[in-house]
């Protein structure tokens, strides 16, 4: 029943926002070192050419850190550029790129980075506020990201703190769930090795 699905979720992301506001600044960044290192290490990151990061915000891994060690290592990196009725696109972002703040108060690309169709990308990231073993995500209610994805066909990832990883997440028909889930400790999900 989805509004049952509907209640429960909203009661997950409370508990997820309580628990990240018991999380210290000093935790919170050990913990973005630990996922980092983790999400670096992937097998799949040494053979994908485009990765789709997101600007992590607030309570969020600081994803931001990511680029440079990615375009070190030869990687294409985009991140995503909010439009009008929730939808996103993937704009290319380079180190002289410049990146504009959202309303919602991320930083984004400029109309000028160039646009990169979903075809083109080889592994997302994706936003959450928690996850579960199985690839299950919660995210924070706006949609964008099971709507992009729905016509993505590569690899998808997430970050998620060893405390936000959830027993399961109940999911309506159109929330999507992702191939890996990274957490400080572990790696779960449908494309996690065995």
């Amino acid at each position: 029943m989805p509004s049952t699905i509907t209640a429960e979720k909203a009661r997950l992301r409370r508990q997820a926002l309580d628990w990240l506001a018991t999380l210290s600044s000093q935790a919170r960044i050990a913990g973005d070192e630990a996922l980092f290192r983790r999400f670096l290490a992937l097998p799949q990151i040494e053979s994908v050419r485009t990765v789709l990061l997101y600007h992590g915000m607030d309570t969020e891994p600081d994803t931001v850190r990511l680029l440079p060690p990615l375009w070190d290592i030869g990687k294409q990196v985009c991140l995503p550029r909010c439009l009008p009725g929730n939808q996103m696109e993937a704009r290319l972002v380079q180190r002289d790129s410049t990146l504009v703040r959202h309303p919602y108060g991320m930083l984004e690309p400029g109309p000028d980075c160039p646009l990169i169709p979903p075809d083109q990308i080889d592994l997302v990231l994706v936003p959450g506020l928690a996850f579960d073993r199985s690839g299950g995500r919660l995210g924070r209610g706006g949609g964008y990201y099971d709507r992009w994805l729905a016509g993505f066909s590569g690899i998808t990832a997430a970050l998620c703190r060893d405390g936000l990883l959830m027993e399961a997440i109940p999911r309506l028909p159109h929330d999507l769930g992702v191939d890996l889930v990274i957490t400080e400790t572990s790696l779960y999900g449908p494309s996690a090795p065995g």
